[in-house]
């Protein structure tokens, strides 16, 4: 297949599926949605393949997230839209997670809103130290799409939830959020290598890990939790608050980078 917002590789036991549209910071629209479902399907039924990497062209993002141009053109919608649409968000993200191999997400620059979510699904993340990482939908009122932030961080995620702020590489593995941190220039050789030490394990040991581990959060109740986090974006796009209202007026009258100008604006005044 033909990939438009992706690219995918093969290197010995490891894929490689690199979001593709620097020139957008590799935001997920849907076409891209759609492409990385076949690929991660792809990977995951390559008898030939053991670990996946997914990482973003381009050196300034992993991604940020879902791409609110798209937004822009759509009318307003229906509760019952915005679930239909949230719940194919979430599938989306939750596809690194039922993929049946290590998922590692190799992240460089912007790792933002949905983008973060995704990430926080795959198996492992490791990121250069030059990389940024935030809830910034919490700003604009949007819902954490994919809560799985309380499963890898506890209550820490809280701060970040709350103020929509961004941290950097060293607080971001201080806090669990990542697991190593590389200088930019190694990230790749360094995230191949790990990569190439576990494709050493036998696939049938790394397949029942994955599963036990998956197993382990399940009976937890992560899936109730997520589940509950896709409803709580469905109200809040319901809700249509003041914040949302004139971010979505002038994201709609002036584009988006005038409405997250705006947005930041307001919270430069207590940092």
């Amino acid at each position: 297949m033909e990939y438009q917002f992706l690219k995918y590789e093969t290197d010995e036991r490891i894929a490689t599926i690199t979001f593709n549209n620097p020139g957008r910071y590799n935001a997920f629209s849907s076409r891209m949605k759609n492409e990385f479902r076949i690929a991660i399907s792809k990977a995951d039924n390559d008898e030939n393949i053991r670990v996946v990497i997914v990482t973003g062209a381009g050196g300034k993002a992993f991604s940020t997230g879902y791409d609110l141009n798209e937004a822009i053109a759509m009318p307003r919608r229906s509760v019952t839209d915005w679930r239909s649409r949230i719940t194919d968000d979430f599938e989306f993200t939750y596809t690194v997670w039922a993929c049946s191999k290590p998922v590692i997400a190799q992240i460089e620059g912007y790792c933002l809103a949905g983008a973060l979510e995704f990430a926080q699904m795959c198996d492992i993340r490791y990121c250069s130290e030059d990389s940024k990482f935030g809830v910034v939908e919490s700003r604009f009122s949007g819902g954490v799409i994919t809560l799985a932030m309380p499963w890898i961080m506890g209550a820490r995620c809280r701060e970040l939830v709350y103020t929509g702020d961004t941290i950097g590489a060293t607080e971001a593995k201080e806090m669990g959020l990542v697991n190593r941190v590389f200088p930019k220039d190694r990230l790749q050789v360094e995230t191949i290598k790990l990569a190439k030490r576990m494709s050493l394990i036998a696939m049938a040991c790394l397949q029942a890990s994955k599963r036990a581990i998956n197993q382990t959060y399940d009976i937890m109740g992560f899936r109730a939790a997520t589940a509950n986090g896709i409803e709580a974006c469905v109200l809040l796009e319901a809700i249509d608050s003041p914040e949302y209202k004139e971010f979505d007026l002038l994201r709609r009258e002036k584009g988006v980078k005038e409405a997250l100008k705006w947005r930041d604006a307001q919270f430069k005044k207590y940092e």
